[in-house]
């Protein structure tokens, strides 16, 4: 068995371990919706591969992809679009489920890691790795990671006044993402002769991801889920407030430094591999909200399935809707996050 094999059946096995793990919660509601959003996500991922230049139906690449079928799509099918909607399933479910922990550590459904600063942080760092060290490219995963904790920290420090309370962490969050956001406007300005590799980063984009990007955004999934899940019943006790929660016997700022880490890694990563894709963390956690309702142990995996559904369902609308030309899928994340982040702002005021 090759590599993408082995991967393949690593993230099939993860996917269906999530849904199993969902079924012996007996809570019917959250059980079905778990199950439509996995369709959701396997119907946009027969879209995502099945649809471009080369139309494929889903009988040949169900022969392509699990029988080894040696056709003539096979190099399109393995080297091009099944990668791609791979590495975009997964930097979708690692923004949601980023965005679902920072909402429910702050309690506020307006936070992702994209408006707070976390996103800002990997990004500064990344752009730095690709306009100044092009050469530590293999090494962009771990290095925005540094940027993106950075990020944290200093927000933290910042909110820091005997604790930590949800709206500080966001107001400084606002306020260091604007920061950093310069910092990349600036090295954009200062190495204009080197920002082509950088102008897709900006807005985060699939084209020419394969298998590569989805070994190294793959290890940092399966830590930052398995972690994720086993903490959602933190979240669920973080819910009550942080009274209650301490009266509860949990450790408030141990479990929300915790978590915070945890989602900083998911964004991180993701970061890493496509750029600064936004609203993703924001509209799909509240999305998933709205369908499932605010139980952390459902919130979690939906988020997970309705991100990799979203992201890959967009990317494909943005590599057909102007084709030949294909447009990077933040420009389509971002024409959907914006009213959805309006309506979300209308809806807090009332």
């Amino acid at each position: 068995m090759n590599r993408s094999n082995i991967w393949l059946n690593l993230f099939i096995r993860i996917h269906m371990r999530m849904v199993i793990n969902a079924f012996r919660v007996p809570m019917s509601k959250g059980v079905l919706v778990i199950v439509a959003l996995t369709a959701a996500a396997i119907l946009a991922t027969g879209f995502s591969i099945g649809t471009g230049a080369v139309r494929i139906s889903l009988s040949e690449i169900w022969l392509y992809v699990f029988h080894g079928y040696d056709g003539p799509m096979k190099e399109i099918v393995w080297n091009i679009r099944l990668p791609r909607t791979l590495v975009g399933m997964l930097v979708g479910a690692n923004l949601a489920l980023s965005g679902a922990l920072l909402q429910g550590v702050m309690r506020n459904s307006l936070a992702d890691p994209h408006i707070i600063g976390v996103s800002s942080g990997a990004g500064l760092f990344g752009i730095i790795v690709l306009i100044l060290f092009p050469h530590l490219w293999s090494m962009l995963t771990p290095i925005a990671f540094l940027g993106a904790s950075g990020a944290a920290a200093i927000i933290y420090l910042l909110a820091w006044k005997d604790g930590v309370q949800p709206v500080r962490l966001i107001l400084a969050g606002v306020a260091v993402s604007a920061f950093l956001g310069s910092g990349i406007s600036a090295l954009l300005i200062f190495f204009s002769d080197r920002v082509n590799g950088a102008l897709v980063f900006m807005v985060g984009g699939l084209s020419a991801k394969s298998w590569p990007e989805l070994e190294i955004i793959l290890p940092y999934s399966l830590i930052g889920m398995s972690l994720a899940f086993i903490g959602s019943s933190h979240l669920n006790i973080l819910a009550l407030g942080d009274s209650n929660a301490r009266g509860l016997g949990l450790s408030v700022e141990a479990a929300r430094f915790f978590l915070t880490a945890l989602a900083t890694l998911l964004a991180a990563s993701a970061v890493s591999v496509v750029g600064l894709l936004g609203f993703v963390g924001l509209i799909v956690p509240h999305s998933a909200r709205l369908l499932i309702g605010s139980d952390y142990r459902f919130l979690l995996p939906a988020s997970v399935l309705l991100g990799a559904a979203v992201v890959t369902f967009c990317d494909t609308l943005a590599r057909l809707m102007f084709a030949p030309l294909e447009l990077p899928v933040g420009i389509m994340m971002g024409a959907l996050g914006a009213p959805f982040f309006l309506y979300l702002l209308r809806r807090e005021a009332r």
